[in-house]
C-alpha cells in the first residue's frame, strides 16, 4: 500500500493491553475509541462500560457496525482486551495517550459560564497552528475527559480539554489526568449551588481544583472582573502557576477597551447604548477611530501586554469581549502565534444552543431566532439579556425563558430577579415555562407578559403563534428544562424549510 494511503492506528491490541494491564483476546488495531454503541465508527475500539446498561450487551452489535475490537471485563465473541475494570481501563488508556505524546502542549478550560464556547474557540486556533486534538461536544466529566485523552493521536502538537463539575473534588482527578500546561477559568457564578453548603465560594474553590494537575510553571488564565479573582489567583500561585489576567481594569495582561456590534440581522448597521459600547473601559477610543469594521458580528479593541489591537469576531454576545481575551491568552500559552489566533477568532461561529442565530421566514417577512437553549444560570442570563437589549431591531425584542436548575434555596429569588435586567434591556415581551420561572412571571408588569406554561412543550406553540416579521426572539434556559424544544418549534416555522 502506498505510504500516502496508510494511516497508523490509534491503538494496537498490544498497546492497549500494555496501557491497561490487560490480556489480548484476539489481535486488532483501532483507529478510534468509543463508549457508545449507537455512534460506533468503523475501526473504533468499543469500551464496554457498565452503568444503567452493561456495555457488554452491545459488543457484538458494535462489531457488526465495524468496531475493530473491544475493551471488556468478561470474555466476548470478538477481538478484545480483557481487563479487571473497563472504566479504570479507560482512565489508564487516557494516561498512556498523554505519556506517549510528551511533545503535546495541553490546555484545560473550566468555568461557570462559557467553557464550551471558549474551548471550541481555542480548538479553532490550535487546528490552524498544527496537529491538534480537543474534546467533542461537552465531554467534560469523569468519563469524557479520559475518553478524550484516549482518543489523542501520538503525534498531537496541541490539545485542549473542557472540564466540568457539579460537586467539589470532581475536577482534581480530571486535571491530574490532563496535566495541562495552561488552564483557564472563564468565570465563577451561582451554578450548582444546591451542591455547595458554602455557596458561590464553594463553586470557586471547586473550579480552583483545575490547578491541581498543572505542569510546573504552567499558566493560569483568570477573569479579573470576577469577584472571586483574588481567591483564584491565590490558589493558582499556591500551585506554582503564572497568572495571566483578563478583564476591563488597569494593570491586566489583557484588557478589554471596546466592544462594538457591527450589524444585526434584523435591522440596519447596529449601535449600542452610550455611543456604541457594552461594559468597557471609560477611555475607549471614539468610534470614528475604529477601522476595519466587520460586516457582521463585532469589533473588539483590547490592550494586550501593553499593545492596543483591534480585531473582528462573528459573535455579538457582550460576554464575547472577555471571552476573546481568554481565548487569546490561552492560545499564547499553548504556543500559537497572535496572527493565527486572531484569524481563528475572526472565523469562529456561534455554537448551536449557545448564541447561534438564524433568520426564520414567516408570512410577511422574517424574524431572528437567537438560540441560547443549551444552558442557563443567572450570570449567562444577564449577559444574554444585555446583548439582546443592545441590538437594533425592526420589530420587538422577545425572550423565552425556561427554568434555571441547580440553584439551591435561592432559586425562586434568582428567577424573580431577572425582571430587573429584562427591564433594563428594554425587552418587549417575555414568555416563561416551568415552576421556577413562575417567580419571574409574577414579577413582570402585565405589559411584558407574553404567556406562561408549566413546561416548554406547552409553551412552544404559544410562542410560535406570537411571532411577527422583524422580531428578534431569544430562547434560553437550562438544558434539563427543555428550552431547546421551543427553539426547535420556532425554527420549524421557516417557510424555506417547508419548501
Amino acid at each position: 500500500m502506498p505510504e500516502a494511503l496508510w494511516t497508523a492506528p490509534l491503538w494496537t491490541a498490544g498497546e492497549i493491553a500494555a496501557a491497561t494491564d490487560g490480556q489480548v483476546l484476539g489481535d486488532f488495531a483501532a483507529t478510534g475509541v468509543s463508549i457508545d454503541s449507537r455512534s460506533i465508527e468503523p475501526g473504533d475500539l468499543f469500551v464496554a462500560l457498565t452503568g444503567a446498561r452493561d456495555g457488554h450487551e452491545f459488543v457484538v452489535q458494535t462489531a457488526d457496525k465495524g468496531a475493530a475490537g473491544a475493551l471488556v471485563s468478561k470474555p466476548v465473541a470478538i477481538p478484545a482486551v480483557l481487563v479487571e475494570d473497563t472504566f479504570r481501563g479507560l482512565e489508564r488508556l487516557g494516561v498512556a495517550a498523554r505519556e506517549r505524546a510528551p511533545q503535546a502542549r495541553r490546555g484545560a478550560v473550566t468555568g461557570s459560564v462559557g467553557k464550551t464556547s471558549v474551548t471550541r474557540a481555542v480548538e479553532a486556533g490550535l487546528r490552524r497552528a498544527g496537529k491538534a486534538h480537543a474534546s467533542v461536544k461537552s465531554y467534560n466529566n469523569h468519563i469524557g475527559v479520559p475518553l478524550t485523552l484516549a482518543r489523542m493521536p501520538r503525534d498531537t502538537q496541541r490539545a485542549v480539554f473542557e472540564v466540568g463539575m457539579n460537586h467539589a473534588d470532581e475536577i482534581t482527578p480530571l486535571s491530574g489526568f490532563i496535566r495541562p500546561h495552561a488552564v483557564a477559568i472563564t468565570t465563577v457564578g451561582p451554578v450548582h449551588l444546591e451542591n455547595f453548603a458554602d455557596g458561590e465560594e464553594g463553586v470557586a474553590r471547586a473550579k480552583a481544583e483545575i490547578f491541581a494537575g498543572l505542569e510546573p510553571n504552567g499558566v493560569a488564565v483568570l477573569n479579573a472582573d470576577n469577584p472571586w479573582f483574588g481567591l483564584l489567583k491565590a490558589e493558582a500561585e499556591k500551585a506554582g502557576a503564572q497568572v495571566w489576567s483578563f478583564g476591563t481594569g488597569e494593570g491586566l495582561t489583557a484588557r478589554l477597551i471596546d466592544f462594538q456590534v457591527a450589524r444585526t440581522p434584523s435591522g440596519p448597521p447596529g449601535h449600542l447604548p452610550q455611543g456604541g459600547r457594552i461594559g468597557v473601559a471609560q477611555d475607549a477610543p471614539p468610534l470614528g477611530e475604529l477601522s476595519a469594521k466587520p460586516t457582521e458580528g463585532a469589533l473588539v479593541t483590547v490592550e494586550l501586554r501593553g499593545e492596543t489591537i483591534r480585531f473582528p469576531i462573528l459573535q455579538t454576545g457582550v460576554h464575547w469581549g472577555l471571552n476573546s481575551l481568554c481565548v487569546l491568552l490561552m492560545l499564547e500559552a499553548l504556543d500559537v502565534d497572535r496572527e493565527t489566533a486572531l484569524a481563528a477568532l475572526a472565523e469562529f461561529e456561534p455554537i448551536e444552543g449557545r448564541g447561534a442565530e438564524r433568520v426564520v421566514r414567516i408570512p410577511g417577512g422574517t424574524f431572528t431566532l437567537v438560540d441560547e437553549s443549551y444552558n442557563a444560570n443567572p450570570v449567562s442570563m444577564q449577559a444574554a439579556l444585555t446583548t439582546l437589549g443592545a441590538r437594533d431591531v425592526a420589530g420587538r425584542r422577545i425572550v423565552v425563558l425556561t427554568d434555571m436548575l441547580e440553584l439551591g434555596p435561592q432559586s425562586a429569588q434568582f428567577h424573580g430577579d431577572l425582571a430587573t435586567p429584562i427591564a433594563a434591556a428594554g425587552i418587549d415581551l417575555v414568555f416563561c415555562a416551568g415552576p421556577l420561572m413562575k417567580s419571574l412571571w409574577e414579577a413582570l408588569p402585565p405589559t411584558r407578559r407574553g404567556a406562561y406554561a408549566q413546561n416548554a412543550a406547552e409553551l412552544a406553540p404559544q410562542v410560535a403563534s406570537a411571532m411577527r416579521a422583524g422580531d428578534v426572539v431569544m430562547v434560553k434556559g437550562s438544558n434539563g428544562s427543555k428550552a431547546g424544544a421551543v427553539a426547535a418549534a420556532l425554527g420549524a416555522l421557516d417557510l424555506e424549510g417547508q419548501g
